[in-house]
């Protein structure tokens, strides 16, 4: 927690910004009137618990980020956020070894806000031989690793379409969150190079489904499907920030060659 965090008015009017809503847009939604809303947001009124989580679910805030808000209008945290070793998310950890484990011999794994690595199958460890050791010293970062010149990078075939794909998605998340971590994270990224040629780049569309992440292997290019996979109606911080990226074989060379390299070792 923030030891000074900013006046809840001026929390609540940078996410109502953020979400590029007017206050009646906000007022309406909150059932509240825009008078009420005025004066909270330049502090000559104090927001209730309840009003505080209210406008916060409205404007879809982040659970530590409410928390934040909860603290600046002198209300007491709701939302706890304990270590993924916490007893407590024992079940958390369960499921998530699970599901990254059932996965195999494809790759998946769990990453936290900032994209840091919380857990990964040995599909993915594979991948990655071969890297720089110093990208995978911890705290291990999955965008860092995918697109950094000791990388990742040069093992991928489609680099400035996988980069794009990557960038657009930190960009939004960062939209949404106003996380700094993630925006120092965005820059960094960006000056690596982009993979482009200055010629477009051919377009491999699977059909029109998607664009796969395609990456060298020894002599082969494997070609991935991704998806992502979130927790539902989380309560705890911790929880609410940890995803599951999986890989799926877009092809059945991929798929085979996954499943002779998991039987080889």
């Amino acid at each position: 927690m923030e030891p000074n965090p900013r006046p809840v008015g001026e929390q609540i009017r940078d996410w109502r910004q953020r979400r590029r809503m007017s206050q009646m847009d906000l007022a309406g939604d909150a059932e509240m009137s825009t008078r009420h809303l005025s004066f909270i947001e330049t502090g000559r009124s104090r927001p209730s618990r309840d009003m505080v989580l209210k406008l916060a679910a409205e404007l879809e805030v982040p659970l530590r980020e409410q928390n934040l808000m909860l603290v600046a209008a002198g209300h007491a945290p709701v939302y706890r956020e304990r270590k993924l070793d916490d007893a407590g998310l024992a079940v958390v950890r369960s499921a998530v070894e699970r599901i990254i484990a059932g996965h195999e011999p494809y790759p998946a794994l769990a990453i936290d806000r900032h994209w840091n690595l919380v857990a990964a199958n040995r599909a993915v460890m594979r991948l990655v031989a071969g890297v720089s050791p110093d990208l995978l010293e911890p705290p291990v970062n999955v965008l860092r690793l995918a697109l950094h010149p000791k990388g990742l990078a040069p093992r991928t075939v489609n680099l400035a379409e996988w980069r794009g794909h990557l960038l657009g998605r930190l960009a939004h998340e960062i939209d949404l969150t106003g996380d700094a971590a993630l925006a120092d994270l965005l820059d960094e990224l960006r000056a690596y190079p982009s993979g482009s040629t200055g010629r477009p780049a051919a377009t491999d569309d699977l059909g029109g489904i998607a664009v796969p992440y395609r990456v060298r292997l020894g002599d082969e290019t494997l070609s991935f499907l991704s998806a992502t996979t979130l927790f539902g109606t989380p309560v705890d911080v911790t929880l609410s920030e940890l995803a599951i990226e999986s890989f799926f074989p877009a092809d059945e060379a991929t798929a085979e060659a996954l499943r002779r390299a998991a039987a080889a070792s």
